[in-house]
């Protein structure tokens, strides 16, 4: 079984920063492409950002210059720093992982999601 749990949400100000934090568990062979996704009440769920095992980084356009993804691969976790915030960043932010388990099955597997709030 493998999970991935996130955390650092909360509510901040326009202007300030918050860092979340991803860790991958479970019966892990490897860890491929890890992702943030988010999605605003009424939206649907958006890419924000992916980073390769290699350490190779896409953004969104709405959060480049402001978030920077990065990879601990020793402990399979990623963090999200969010800074400038904004409140249309308000919205659930979800981990993603392509992985393959020791039983060599591929899988993409999801977080529960971690809310981040923006006052303005």
């Amino acid at each position: 079984q493998v999970q991935l749990v996130e955390s650092g949400g909360g509510l901040v100000q326009a202007g300030g920063s918050l860092r979340l934090s991803c860790a991958a568990s479970g019966s892990i062979f490897s860890i491929n492409v890890m992702d943030w996704y988010r999605q605003a009440p009424g939206k649907q769920r958006e890419l924000v950002t992916t980073i390769s095992s290699g350490g190779s980084a896409v953004y969104a356009d709405s959060v480049k210059g402001r978030f920077t993804i990065s990879r601990d691969n020793a402990k399979n976790t990623i963090f999200l720093q969010m800074n400038s915030l904004k409140p249309e960043d308000t919205a659930v932010y979800y981990c993603h992982a392509d992985l393959e388990t020791t039983s060599r099955v591929y899988l993409n597997v999801w977080g529960q999601g971690t809310q981040v709030t923006v006052s303005s």
